[in-house]
């Protein structure tokens, strides 16, 4: 890309959105169609046909779609996936046809086997059944994958994917009903010393480990790909250390200073049980998390205490 390039994050109200237009913004990148122009329904083909036609982008960052952690999942599955589905469909069919220099497609680590060997490697997609709580959503966000990979490989055009670990950080969304674990945790233990709860309950087990991604870090590594990778497989983009979640709770605790208890709740479910990314190729660039999780995590609370 250059300075004068014009781009387009779709999904510009997504956590992952945000931290991208600050930090293109940042670089000065001068063209960012969405500062000007917001952005239109983009689960209407009509109105993201006519965005492209007049706004004409030519780098194109695709973080859109609804999400949400293991509750929403089980409730809403039709939603998640004919949401996404549907904004997959729209946006890379109108980039092709008006021709977009590139295109990068942000994915989901649920997008991986159940009991995908760890860590997870691209190669290992679809050779599993997914983890059925979210199994709607990550065959969404599959799809996505491999309609990048189809429209490499019919008309050539130059549609990346990644596939991150779990993001979060300030922006994300803090709701009861579709925030996920780290942002979930933080709102349940900030909440429980407002009220002087002595336990704070969490789902499952507290085993299974996960990995984890600070948004501003997921953004810097995203701007890079966009740089310098045009192959047709995704790509992972992890941070390179995990927690169980049990100690992702722990640390949290510290971080709100919650002085009670935590209570795991065996009979909810854990999701996958783990979901760590090789993320070999990523560094194999240069690239590398500039932000350790616990600092990160500060400065997630922070932010949702303002």
């Amino acid at each position: 890309m250059k300075k004068d390039s014009r781009i387009y994050i779709a999904g510009e109200s997504t956590m992952e959105g945000k931290a991208l237009i600050r930090l293109i913004k940042e670089r000065n990148y001068k063209n960012i169609i969405n500062l000007d122009n917001g952005e239109p329904d983009l689960t209407n083909y009509s109105q993201v046909k006519k965005y492209f036609r007049d706004l004409k982008p030519e780098y194109v960052f695709l973080f859109a779609g609804k999400s949400g952690g293991i509750k929403t999942n089980q409730e809403m599955p039709a939603t998640l996936m004919l949401n996404n589905l549907r904004i997959i469909s729209n946006v890379l069919s109108v980039a092709h046809k008006f021709k977009v220099e590139k295109l990068f497609y942000l994915a989901s680590c649920c997008v991986y086997p159940k009991h995908a060997e760890q860590p997870m490697h691209p190669d290992m997609l679809m050779a599993g059944p997914l983890e059925p709580t979210n199994s709607a959503y990550a065959t969404a966000k599959l799809a996505g994958i491999e309609l990048c990979r189809a429209y490499r490989r019919e008309y050539g055009d130059n549609f990346i994917s990644a596939i991150p670990a779990n993001v979060f950080g300030p922006e994300d969304d803090f709701s009861v009903k579709n925030s996920h674990v780290v942002a979930a945790l933080i709102r349940k233990m900030h909440e429980a010393k407002q009220n002087g709860n002595s336990v704070v309950e969490i789902w499952g087990t507290g085993k299974p480990r996960r990995e984890f991604i600070y948004v501003d870090d997921l953004a810097d590594a995203c701007q890079l790909l966009m740089e310098h990778y045009s192959g047709e497989n995704p790509v992972n983009i992890g941070s390179g250390t995990s927690l169980s979640i049990s100690d992702l709770a722990k640390t949290i605790k510290e971080v709100t200073r919650y002085k009670g208890n935590l209570y795991f709740d065996s009979s909810k479910p854990d999701g996958m049980p783990n979901k760590v990314l090789d993320s070999s190729y990523l560094f194999s660039l240069g690239w590398e998390p500039s932000i350790p999780f616990n600092i990160s995590a500060e400065k997630t609370y922070e932010w949702f205490k303002i």
